[in-house]
């Protein structure tokens, strides 16, 4: 009756080519490490954002009036509401934990050379918008941070010039962020760029099956194949890592649970205390900073001491991330049998990406914003420089298989 049915479903819809292609005979390199567990992850956090969420906006009121004190209610009133909160609140710095990581995994093997530039470039919009989304959804508790974190950044547009201070008000709907932002930015939140990222999910994925996915050796599986067509190097993805997968996910939980049951503020880096004040317009606070995910871009912003030239520093931070692809001119893809030039550079980015993290979270002084300078310089000199380094270093020889 089973395999009538699926008969049925076949002749109107490729349900059995999809589970064919994407999982039981897309076949993956056997040699996969524990930096591989983090794309599995990212859209498991991703889905517990998207089912969290909705329940959060059957409690919450979007509105300048109410969006504070909905906020607590969900977390004093609402059954469960409390871990449903947490779990979005501490979701959203998890996802940048594991996509940081997946991106770490893509410098380190290659993975946005040839030819999966097409993946990286994906993947590096889902990245932006993942900013956006979490910027948008920042505002949304109404806090004091949430209030002046958002005044701070989306003045940042009035720096262009010309079109900046139309840009800005357009931006908030309003001559200072106001109700109107609030509403705009929930709708954005909840609907708009849920549904941008979903997208580029799903292109990702296909992006990265059509050609393949990387191996810690940088050797492509689809070279060496038996007489059926199977790559000698490569495993069916299910059941093999789809088995695999499960004992990650199952670690990540833990430590993902512990988090939310011990520490779901992170001593005020995952959720500020200022933000559990109602929002102000005529009072400061102390020291504004956005949320951890953001602050190396932040401290970019403020090493550089004009404006404008502040606001494309960060722009170009981000930017230079999608040329990526063309600007490795090593002969080789992974770390691995790369010259000890590109393992030094990965090593500075790597630390001057942290340092630059850590120094947007404090105050500024004359001696933090030199060192934001000195590792801004060292974050760009990474990408300059990479076309000469991987181009003129030696490397090592690479297998034909890959080696386990």
């Amino acid at each position: 009756m089973m395999s009538k049915f699926m008969e049925w479903v076949d002749a109107r819809f490729p349900a059995t080519k999809m589970w064919e292609d994407h999982l039981s005979k897309y076949y993956a390199p056997k040699n996969f490490n524990f930096f591989y567990f983090f794309g599995s992850l990212a859209l498991l956090v991703l889905v517990n954002q998207i089912v969290t969420g909705v329940w959060l906006t059957m409690s919450y009121t979007p509105s300048a009036e109410e969006a504070f004190a909905s906020v607590e209610y969900i977390m004093r009133d609402v059954e469960y509401g409390w871990i449903l909160r947490y779990l979005h609140s501490t979701g959203a710095s998890a996802f940048f934990v594991v996509v940081y990581l997946h991106m770490f995994r893509g410098l380190l093997y290659g993975s946005y050379q040839k030819p999966r530039e097409l993946v990286w470039i994906f993947g590096m919009l889902i990245y932006l918008a993942l900013m956006a989304e979490a910027f948008m959804g920042y505002l949304l508790p109404w806090g004091q941070m949430s209030y002046w974190g958002a005044q701070v950044i989306i003045s940042l547009f009035g720096a262009i010039p010309v079109i900046g201070d139309d840009l800005t008000q357009w931006i908030r709907g309003d001559y200072l962020i106001s109700g109107i932002t609030l509403n705009r930015f929930f709708a954005l939140h909840v609907v708009a760029l849920p549904i941008v990222i979903l997208g580029l999910v799903v292109m990702h994925i296909l992006a990265l099956h059509e050609v393949g996915s990387n191996n810690p050796d940088g050797v492509e599986i689809k070279k060496n194949k038996d007489a059926n067509g199977v790559p000698l190097d490569g495993i069916p993805f299910h059941p093999y890592y789809t088995v695999k997968d499960i004992v990650g996910v199952v670690v990540f939980l833990f430590v993902f649970c512990f988090v939310i049951f011990f520490f779901p503020e992170m001593g005020g880096y995952f959720l500020e205390k200022p933000n559990f004040e109602a929002a102000n317009p005529f009072k400061t606070p102390e020291h504004i900073a956005p949320v951890w995910y953001f602050t190396p871009f932040y401290a970019i912003l403020r090493a550089v001491p004009d404006k404008l030239l502040g606001v494309i520093a960060m722009g170009a931070a981000i930017a230079v991330l999608f040329v990526l692809p063309w600007l490795d001119r090593s002969p080789v893809k992974s770390m691995r049998y790369k010259g000890w030039l590109s393992k030094i550079w990965l090593l500075i980015f790597c630390v001057s990406f942290v340092i630059l993290g850590v120094l947007g979270v404090l105050a500024p002084t004359p001696g933090r914003t030199l060192l934001s300078q000195v590792c801004t310089f060292l974050y760009f000199a990474y990408f300059i420089l990479m076309p000469f380094y991987t181009k003129l270093e030696k490397t090592k020889p690479v297998p034909e298989r890959v080696t386990g």
